[in-house]
């Protein structure tokens, strides 16, 4: 049986998926987290479907031997093209990521949305079955957003290189009319500032961040698995309050950082995306903890920018890895 205090895993085909461990830790600032960064084997939408499914199998059984309570597939392409597979094939519980196609197909006004995502999230079943259910009505101009994700994986995520990709992706979406771009591949929020730059402003950009992180609280609750408790406290004034606690931790490391990040390449770019120094030791480091992303339309979905950070400082290790 699982135990409340085991750490929440994530894997992606690189550094990308940090932006999804970004809204997890918002919304669940209790739980431990391992992150793998498979950045040696990036980008995955490069690759045939069962390249996809090994690599996949292999990040699961890493992150199962470290004792990982929930795991959450932080990559479109190992969503759309692995999941259904290490769901029959392990029992702990599994979280997908997909293009947010529902909520831009239900709220988009001029009824045309962009999908930029990779090749291998938009040639897989699970998407075609995702945009034929709730796209059907709408027109989508998707776009294989290619060479973005190793420029990313290098910490390049402005300048002309960015640009020019970016405006040969985003002018066929603009020209067609789209109120909504959604973001199909956990790398892209890292582009919000280049996107904004190009697109008018009454054009949307939508990821699936905020609910894959709303979904792994509810797995954990349904499960009674959540690290972040509630507690009764007299209040003479007001009567009875909560408030949050931490049992004690062991298991994962009583010794390790509160989130780990392992990565199978130079770490620097990885450091660089949590907002840390790339030229310090590999060793613990104190890291902002994320608020959620700046919006100002009040829809936690649509982004302006990725997260911002607060003033409370989370224990991270970042460490280099074979695997």
């Amino acid at each position: 049986m699982q135990s409340n205090e085991a750490p929440i895993g994530l894997f992606d085909s690189g550094v990308g998926g940090t932006s999804i461990w970004r809204e997890i830790q918002q919304l669940l600032p209790g739980e431990r987290t391992l992150y793998l960064a498979d950045s040696r084997n990036a980008p995955y939408g490069a690759k045939s479907q069962q390249e996809i499914i090994d690599l996949s199998i292999k990040n699961t059984e890493l992150l199962l031997a470290q004792g990982c309570k929930l795991i959450v597939v932080a990559c479109n392409t190992a969503t759309t093209n692995a999941i259904a597979i290490l769901r029959a094939k392990y029992k702990v519980p599994f979280i997908g990521i997909e293009p947010a196609i529902k909520p831009a197909a239900l709220n988009s006004k001029t009824k045309a949305v962009g999908i930029l995502a990779t090749k291998g999230t938009l040639n897989s079943a699970l998407f075609h079955e995702t945009a034929n259910q709730y796209g059907s009505s709408i027109k989508r101009i998707e776009i294989v957003g290619e060479g973005l994700v190793p420029l990313i994986e290098k910490g390049i995520v402005n300048g002309p290189e960015i640009e020019h990709l970016l405006r040969q992706y985003l002018e066929p979406m603009i020209e067609a009319g789209v109120d909504y771009i959604i973001l199909g591949c956990s790398h892209y929020p890292y582009l919000i500032p280049a996107i904004k730059a190009i697109i008018p402003d009454q054009i949307n950009i939508i990821d699936s961040g905020f609910a894959v992180a709303r979904q792994t609280k509810a797995v954990l609750s349904e499960k009674d698995l959540l690290r972040f408790f509630t507690s009764p406290l007299k209040n003479s004034g007001t009567g009875d309050k909560t408030k949050p606690y931490n049992r004690q931790i062991d298991g994962f490391s009583s010794a390790q950082s509160f989130h780990q990040f392992w990565t199978n390449t130079d770490p620097a770019t990885l450091k660089k995306l949590l907002g840390l120094d790339p030229n310090r030791s590999n060793e613990h480091f104190t890291l902002d903890a994320p608020r959620a992303a700046k919006s100002s339309k009040n829809n936690p979905e649509i982004r302006d920018t990725l997260s911002a950070v607060d003033l409370n400082h989370l224990d991270v290790t970042v460490i280099q890895q074979d695997f």
